[in-house]
């Protein structure tokens, strides 16, 4: 019943659903909506019913007497219990289960990613799994966005990318996110996820993507979106040209995902043979 109601959110133009978690979102989406159109339709109805019983015409002596009945009360009641429902039944258990229960460190695939004006900073652990340490006094615009410090136990082979990320079909991803300078607010809409990234805070939030950026591409053929794949967006007014704060995400199949995080180790290779 939940769910079969809450569909309706397949007909307000949504973007394409690609996480786990994503329909109970948009079921909750749908129930909303119901709320909002009963509240609609009953106010619509009320004021027209109001327009005619007490215009002059039907009332031309004033009664100071008013209405006795309760029938507007137990309406504010019905009211209060589905916004009940809405929060308890809905809202708090999906809350619960996707910002509260965190996974263990060994189900997920952890990145992490720092917001920067105007651009998405992402780090890979590399191959060991773990994240090498950052340094402020390293931090350099073009050749180390983050402040990555190689010469730390496991920051040799850490990958870091600009606005493209790549992650793995149903695995779970685990987001670190932070930000070096003002708020931003990291988003994917297909994902059903945003948070924001406050400066001098690392926020963890998780979620499993069900759909390759392939089976995207196919699903969005003839509509507006044609070509264009999964995106970051920046959803916190974060300076002047916060308009193009915008990242890319591939979604691979796990042997893509494996091919591609072994071709950039290649890269990584390559620059340190050239540094040296």
């Amino acid at each position: 019943m939940v769910e079969y109601l809450g569909n309706i959110s397949k007909y307000l133009g949504l973007p394409i659903n690609a996480s786990s978690h994503g329909h109970m979102i948009d079921n909750m989406i749908g129930w909303v909506h119901w709320l909002m159109i009963l509240l609609f339709v009953g106010w619509g109805v009320y004021l027209i019913i109001a327009v005619i019983k007490f215009s002059s015409k039907s009332n031309p002596k004033a009664d100071y007497h008013g209405v006795k009945s309760h029938f507007s009360q137990y309406i504010e009641y019905g009211v209060i219990i589905f916004e009940a429902f809405l929060l308890i039944g809905l809202s708090i258990p999906l809350y619960s289960q996707i910002k509260t229960k965190l996974p263990s460190a060994n189900e997920v695939h952890n990145i992490r990613v720092v917001a920067q004006q105007f651009n998405w900073n992402i780090h890979y652990p590399g191959a060991d799994g773990k994240f090498g340490i950052t340094d402020i006094t390293l931090l350099d615009e073009e050749t180390n966005p983050i402040g990555l410090d190689r010469r730390s136990t496991y920051g040799a082979d850490d990958i870091v990318t600009i606005n493209q990320m790549h992650l793995p079909v149903n695995k779970q991803v685990m987001i670190h996110l932070s930000s070096m300078d003002v708020i931003h607010s990291f988003g994917i809409p297909e994902m059903r996820i945003k948070q924001d990234a406050i400066p001098g805070m690392t926020i963890p939030f998780f979620f499993t993507p069900t759909m390759t950026s392939a089976e995207f591409l196919t699903l969005i053929k003839g509509t507006i979106r044609e070509g264009m794949g999964y995106e970051i967006a920046c959803a916190q007014l974060c300076g002047n040209s916060h308009y193009r704060m915008r990242g890319y995400v591939t979604i691979d199949t796990e042997e893509e995902y494996a091919a591609w995080l072994v071709e950039q180790a290649k890269y990584l290779t390559e620059e340190v043979d050239e540094d040296w």
